[in-house]
């Protein structure tokens, strides 16, 4: 009997003690603001990846289309309908410039492909900006909303970008372009074309980091299905190189 009484005697004390205990935490806890009312991290800070940055293209794709401005009519690989054929074979770079579009090839759906350098950085905490130094461009990638509507189509259009957290990559859908060229020598895209691209980013054993941006254009007016690129830039130490030149339509 004596024992059985110590025993619950020393549970009694166990529950007063631990009683005490969360009488003390109560308050303490009852002082933190619920984690439900905490702010959501802005774009900026929820970034799965690092964008921000020099970057310089790398030419693994397409060489000779890319390096070279190819003539009028050569669109091998661009899956382009009798009618984008045709606008592609009465390309004229002198009729662009008179007409002050000498940066068809240098909109959203084509820049990427312009051998050249990219400049990375966050315009606030919603938007990431990239400037290209080929054809001197400015891309607004908007994590809020996108672009306000009712904007005038433009060689960037609107651009809705989202973090994949758990690819660790960048989804970007623009549309509202002006019409464009998917490769410098007149082939077509229309105003009706939508771009998607995915940024993914890689780092190798030696620290060099490299950027892939999957292109895919989706295009009713000019284009039998969509049109898949691959996109490589490698990161660069600092500004060294950074050359902003003036749209070319030749």
């Amino acid at each position: 009997m004596a024992a059985a009484a110590k025993k619950r005697a020393n549970r009694l004390a166990l529950l007063g003690a631990a009683a005490c205990a969360l009488c003390v935490a109560m308050p303490l806890y009852a002082q933190r603001p619920p984690a439900g009312n905490a702010p959501p991290a802005t774009p900026k800070a929820a970034a799965p990846i690092d964008l921000t940055g020099y970057w310089v293209s790398v030419i693994t794709e397409d060489w000779k289309f890319r390096m070279v401005t190819p003539n009028a009519g050569v669109v091998a690989a661009i899956p382009l309908n009798p009618q984008g054929q045709q606008v592609a074979r009465q390309w004229d770079p002198a009729k662009d410039e008179a007409a002050g579009e000498q940066c068809r090839a240098y909109g959203a759906g084509g820049v990427m492909r312009i051998p050249g350098r990219l400049h990375v950085q966050w315009q606030g905490e919603d938007t990431l900006q990239i400037d290209t130094d080929a054809g001197t461009q400015t891309r607004l990638l908007r994590f809020r909303g996108g672009a306000p509507s009712g904007d005038a189509p433009s060689w960037q259009g609107n651009s809705s970008a989202q973090w994949n957290a758990a690819g660790r990559s960048l989804k970007v859908v623009t549309n509202n372009l002006k019409p464009g060229y998917l490769r410098s020598n007149g082939a077509p895209y229309s105003d009706k074309a939508v771009v998607t691209e995915y940024y993914d980013l890689n780092e190798l054993p030696n620290g060099d980091q490299w950027l892939t941006i999957t292109t895919k254009v989706d295009d009713p007016v000019y284009l039998t299905r969509p049109y898949l690129t691959s996109s490589d830039f490698k990161k660069l130490p600092g500004a060294a190189g950074w050359n902003p030149t003036p749209c070319s339509a030749g």
